[in-house]
């Protein structure tokens, strides 16, 4: 079994796809550990906010089978994948730790990313430049550039 954390995001009618994806993952992975959800602005197109969250939990499946899985869940919860890659989206899941191993992605610097991460897994190491989850999420907070993020109070485990 091999620890993955994944981020998950929406902005159309984000609680109920939010709550399908984290449904779907339970019951085909189990236990999960699943962050505090943050809403913040679409980034690259003029679209509605974003409700974004972090999970984690264990695997038998590599990272390719395990992305394969996760785009079959976005499918299923209506992406669509004919339109700009900066457009709304009904759920995007991505890996972005497999076996504590950071992966290589842009979201690395984006408060969407690193606030519900730092929320279950403060210790994981990013790439680059030696820091956790926790310390960068820290030095953006410190620097202001977290400030149009705001976690809400919606409970999306049933």
């Amino acid at each position: 079994m091999t620890r993955a954390c994944l981020s998950l995001g929406s902005n159309v009618e984000p609680e109920r796809h939010l709550r399908a994806a984290v449904r779907a993952l339970r019951e085909r992975f189990g236990a999960l550990a699943v962050s505090p959800v943050y809403e913040s602005p679409a980034a690259g197109f003029d679209g509605a906010p974003f409700w974004n969250l972090a999970a984690s939990l264990e695997s038998e499946l590599g990272v390719d089978a395990l992305n394969l899985w996760l785009h079959g869940l976005e499918d299923r919860e209506g992406r669509r994948r004919d339109v700009p890659r900066y457009a709304d989206r009904t759920l995007d899941v991505d890996v972005v730790v497999f076996g504590m191993q950071a992966l290589d992605r842009p979201e690395w610097r984006q408060a969407f990313l690193l606030a519900p991460l730092a929320d279950i897994e403060p210790r994981l190491p990013v790439p680059e430049g030696g820091e956790t989850v926790g310390d960068r999420w820290r030095r953006m907070q410190d620097s202001g550039d977290a400030a149009m993020l705001r976690r809400l109070d919606v409970d999306l485990l049933d």
